[in-house]
């Protein structure tokens, strides 16, 4: 959870201006990154602090997980917020800033749209998120609007009186595509949200008129949104909505944005959707990781494999790499692996790195 100076979500899109280079370490830890010895930061810059920090330079700690949300089996769980993700978050907690993909509406009205499955949820759903540590989430993905532009806007209402971090939504394309622009030890990080689900996505996408979700539909405001933040933060994250549902190898459209968003300014991004692990590495020097897969979640789906993925940003060493594997449980709760399964779910995620034809170090 958040631990240096937070700054507030801003209407002007920001980013990051330093190159990081990486080393990687592991799962409860597990080996993932192993760059050459003596690779190192290309660069750096460091902007202002919107507010005191109370512990400048050092260490900065990032954990992301994969698909969130409260339908069905964990509804129930917020009967009881304060516990609703179980005891992995003292692991999920334990960063400087912890981020997930909030995959539903917040609403009990609206018209459920033409597709498949419909989530919902109650604002409770924030306090659980608040005590889980969770920093920011994303609801830029292909369940915010199940109920429809009513939903949305309840959603909207719902996210600003629980005065919580998000992005990926907005009543028009410029708050849609926003960055969340954080000071965490003296470093400006700004993080967009961007889905590329193709269902929907015309009618869903925000434009200038309509509420919406930032949507890779329009890459020009996507890749517009990264360079514009590249200007003025010390790190770009991009958290996507992305792949094939049950594929663990990211599908031709993630591959062609991916080094897009990369020459665009995009430090570090992040994925989700495919409701299973897909690898992570470098892209030059770009650090992407596919594919968190389901952490709370109302099914086993495609699988029950999961984890947490900590970055470590040191200010005079590369950037460092862990994976915590977990399962997702028969209560919805994702919980950490031990034993031959922690090893079997590190074992199979540093091997996805591969089929994603990313590198264990930057270039």
């Amino acid at each position: 959870m958040l631990r240096s100076g937070w700054a507030r979500r801003v209407a002007s899109l920001v980013a990051l201006g330093g190159l990081l280079t990486a080393s990687g370490c592991g799962a409860a830890p597990v080996p993932v990154f192993h760059p050459p010895p003596g690779a190192g930061p290309s660069g750096s810059a460091t902007g202002s602090a919107a507010s005191p920090s109370p512990s400048v330079g050092g260490d900065i700690t990032l954990n992301f997980a994969g698909d969130v949300h409260f339908q069905d089996r964990v509804a129930k769980l917020l009967d009881n917020p304060a516990t609703a993700f179980g005891p992995i978050v003292s692991t999920l907690s334990d960063a400087d800033l912890t981020m997930v993909n909030l995959e539903t509406a917040v609403t009990s009205r609206g018209t459920a749209q033409p597709k498949e499955f419909h989530f919902r949820t109650t604002p409770v759903a924030f306090d659980a998120i608040k005590a889980a540590g969770i920093d920011v989430v994303t609801f830029a993905n292909n369940h915010v609007l199940d109920y429809g532009q009513v939903g949305l806007a309840d959603t909207l209402a719902a996210v600003k009186a629980a005065n919580f971090p998000y992005v990926g939504i907005g009543n028009n394309a410029t708050e849609a595509w926003t960055p969340y622009i954080v000071n965490v030890k003296g470093k400006r990080i700004a993080i967009i949200g961007v889905s590329q689900v193709d269902e929907l996505q015309s009618t869903w996408v925000a434009t200038d008129s309509r509420p919406g979700e930032a949507h890779a539909i329009d890459q020009t405001r996507t890749l517009g949104a990264i360079k514009a933040a590249k200007q003025q933060a010390d790190l770009v994250l991009v958290f996507m909505h992305w792949g094939t549902e049950g594929n663990g190898c990211p599908n031709a459209a993630q591959k062609a944005l991916a080094p897009k968003m990369a020459a665009a300014g995009a430090d570090i991004i992040i994925g989700a959707h495919a409701h299973t692990l897909q690898g992570s590495g470098w892209l030059g020097k770009t650090f992407v990781a596919y594919g968190m897969a389901n952490f709370l979640w109302w099914e086993n789906s495609y699988s029950t494999e999961t984890g947490i993925l900590r970055l470590t940003l040191h200010p005079n060493a590369p950037l460092t790499a862990q994976f915590f594997p977990a399962i997702v449980s028969s209560t919805g709760q994702p919980v950490l692996a031990t034993g031959a399964d922690s090893e079997r779910i590190a074992n199979r995620y540093a091997s996805l790195r591969a089929c994603a034809g990313l590198a264990a170090a930057p270039s």
